[in-house]
């Protein structure tokens, strides 16, 4: 991978962390995320007004990106309902790049290098061990209490795997990934409060304006800016080396929990640090 994409994600990684600090330390997680996701809007109104429209060719990928965002948002915020945010995403998260690596590499015949590989399965196990960090249980995922937690989870990580795929191709097929990215965050803010009226939750929107301001400017600005780097990056790399390398900022994210949440860092949080770290530098330098 070039340096200048590794560094790129990179600093994506660390933005991505402060976004998602802000949405674990709301009370009310589908009023965080829904000012998040309705929070992209601004910034992709000035994108589409500011770049050239995207290619013909990628309007289908546009369109399917917008429904299986959908999909994850559903999935992760049920996932949320059930389980609790330092259980549910690590999960989610470190399930994706596989499903991304598994999915590309089986299908549509990319080809990667076997410390390529390795380094994708290190750093997926690296950030599901930090859901394993209870200190009832080491493998808390096997205890039935969890199980429907952790199977919502797993289909988030699904959905993160499949738009991550239909982003990456999109944005190639576009010629213009920040005008992609524009017009598939558009079009998934405008679908998603018809899924929070399927999900029951018909106000959350207007509660987003009086509980949720600082998440949906800043936040919302923010994770457009980490995904536009991202999707950037899907055209310049293999698209599981990118998926895996943005997940990273889980390790920010452990750090910002314990500098600023008072959360407790552990052992086993430096453990998985340590695998997370190991994993990228195969990426990087072999």
């Amino acid at each position: 991978m070039d340096i200048k994409v590794f560094l790129a994600v990179i600093f994506a990684a660390f933005l991505h962390a402060l976004w998602n600090s802000m949405v674990k330390s709301h009370k009310d997680k589908h009023v965080a995320v829904t000012a998040i996701v309705l929070g992209h809007v601004p910034a992709s109104l000035v994108i589409i007004f500011l770049v050239p429209m995207p290619a013909i060719e990628s309007l289908p990928y546009i369109i399917a990106s917008a429904f299986i965002h959908q999909g994850y948002q559903w999935f992760l915020l049920t996932a949320y309902r059930h389980g609790d945010y330092t259980r549910v995403y690590p999960i989610a998260r470190g399930t994706g790049p596989v499903v991304v690596t598994i999915v590309l590499l089986l299908f549509f015949g990319v080809k990667l290098s076997i410390y390529e590989l390795l380094g994708i399965i290190i750093i997926s196990i690296g950030i599901l061990s930090i859901s394993t960090q209870d200190r009832h249980s080491l493998f808390p995922w096997i205890a039935r209490k969890n199980a429907r937690a952790i199977s919502f989870a797993l289909l988030t990580g699904l959905f993160i795997g499949g738009y991550s795929i239909v982003d990456g191709y999109g944005a190639r097929a576009s010629f213009s990934p920040l005008s992609f990215m524009g017009w598939s965050f558009l079009v998934n803010a405008l679908i998603f409060p018809i899924l929070l009226k399927v999900m029951d939750k018909p106000d959350v929107v207007k509660r987003v304006f009086s509980e949720a301001k600082l998440l949906f400017w800043f936040g919302g600005t923010i994770s457009y800016i980490v995904y536009a780097i991202v999707v950037w990056g899907f055209t310049q790399a293999p698209i599981p080396l990118v998926s895996a390398l943005r997940e990273t900022s889980v390790i920010i994210a452990l750090l910002i929990g314990t500098i600023f949440l008072k959360e407790r860092f552990t052992i086993l949080k430096t453990l998985s640090i340590f695998i997370i770290f190991l994993g990228v530098i195969l990426l990087k330098f072999f």
